[in-house]
């Protein structure tokens, strides 16, 4: 971590500009999961802290067109939201660039908290303008970026904006880099990574960057079909990525006993919770018209048992349809063993996305030392790839 943060400036006085990730699931109007939200609680009351002018906060929520506003996916509802979890008023503008939101900003009293309404409202954003970047920085004299889970995309208000002002990481921010840095570049070893989902070419890059890296690598989720096919396996109606599947045969070739795939697995006659199921070694060919959907029991067992020597662990992708109860066992049973693992001392870091959810649908979000909240970033950053909105933040 070798990027400023909000601790090696003085924001008295300052107008701070805040790039936050409030991208937060909303139903009739309402929150679902505030995760997001109370992750940006520290940098934000820590900045308050410092008696700024105004903190002016900035965020995406959703996908809506490119410069097109949505009702849906407006913020107001996280307005609200933070005020109370801030205990303070939170002042809300839906139409940031115009010069009477400017003036109205600058009017309001020291210290005061705004929320700018979706960026993503505005034409130009995803495309990382320039001419939209300085609009938003008429809000600033300096940026502060907290949003890990938008730092891997160059847009206006993560990377042009941060080259128009003096820009540093918030806390978040830099708890995220220094987490899955010390992962990555110096691990305390053995290190051995988790990873699932449903397709092996998302996930490409990751394995052969953590195969460099790690001492194994553990394969789950629907990515072990097409690993299994590579090896000559009959999958029946399972998910198996035929283009990948040459792929896969080339990363088992080079990885030797380092990659690890199920021994069994949970097998279904129709993609439903309530299927028929069996369970089947992995040496047997799936029958026509069944799925592969979980992990099976023994490779839990054996999952566990080579975890159980780990230091570093880095999970990312559940290990089967874990939405539904039925094929949620696998994932679950890998999350009970890194929250016991936690518990004796190894760094577990769970890489955001689907791995996130299923922690948080175990109910385990405090017995892990690190939950990301950055799908897409920490794929990126376990790849090796540098994040555009990290990059452009000011070095030490």
């Amino acid at each position: 971590m070798n990027k400023k943060t909000i601790r090696d400036v003085d924001l008295r006085g300052q107008r701070v500009l805040v790039r936050v990730d409030f991208n937060v699931p909303i139903e009739n109007g309402h929150i679902t999961d505030d995760t997001r939200i109370v992750a940006a609680l520290p940098t934000l009351n820590a900045i308050l802290d410092q008696a700024p002018q105004s903190m002016v906060l900035m965020s995406h929520l959703g996908r809506p067109k490119d410069g097109v506003p949505d009702p849906k996916f407006s913020l107001k509802p996280v307005a609200d939201a933070l005020s109370a979890k801030l205990n303070r008023p939170v002042t809300f503008v839906a139409e940031p660039l115009t010069d009477a939101a400017v003036e109205m900003v600058a009017a309001l009293p020291a210290g005061s908290v705004v929320l700018l309404e979706n960026t993503r409202f505005f034409p130009g954003e995803t495309k990382n303008s320039p001419e939209l970047a300085a609009k938003f920085a008429k809000y600033g004299t300096i940026f502060v970026n907290d949003a890990f889970g938008s730092a891997h995309r160059a847009h206006s208000s993560t990377e042009a904006v941060a080259k128009l002002m003096p820009a540093v990481a918030g806390l978040l921010m830099e708890k995220e880099l220094t987490y899955l840095a010390s992962a990555l570049d110096n691990p305390q070893r053995p290190l051995m990574a988790i990873l699932g989902g449903a397709k092996v070419s998302d996930k490409i890059k990751v394995i052969e960057a953590l195969l460099t890296k790690a001492d194994k690598v553990l394969i789950g989720g629907g990515m072990a079909n097409t690993f299994l096919r590579a090896q000559g396996r009959q999958m029946g109606a399972s998910l198996v990525e035929a283009d990948a599947i040459a792929t896969a045969e080339g990363l088992l070739a080079r990885a030797g006993d380092k990659l690890m795939l199920p021994v069994d697995g949970v097998i279904a006659d129709a993609f439903k919770d309530d299927a028929n199921t069996q369970i089947i070694p992995t040496t047997q060919d799936v029958p026509d018209g069944w799925q592969m959907l979980d992990i099976g029991p023994a490779t839990v067992e054996r999952y566990a048992e080579v975890l159980s020597t780990a230091k570093t662990i880095v999970w990312n992708g559940p290990m089967g349809v874990f939405e539904m109860s039925n094929f949620a066992k696998g994932t679950n049973a890998i999350a009970q063993t890194l929250a016991a693992l936690t518990e004796k001392g190894a760094l577990t870091i769970i890489g955001g996305g689907d791995s996130a959810a299923a922690v948080a649908q175990a109910n385990l979000e405090d017995k892990m030392t690190h939950i990301s909240t950055g799908g897409g970033a920490s794929l990126e950053l376990l790849e090796g790839q540098e994040l555009p909105g990290v990059v452009a933040l000011n070095d030490k």
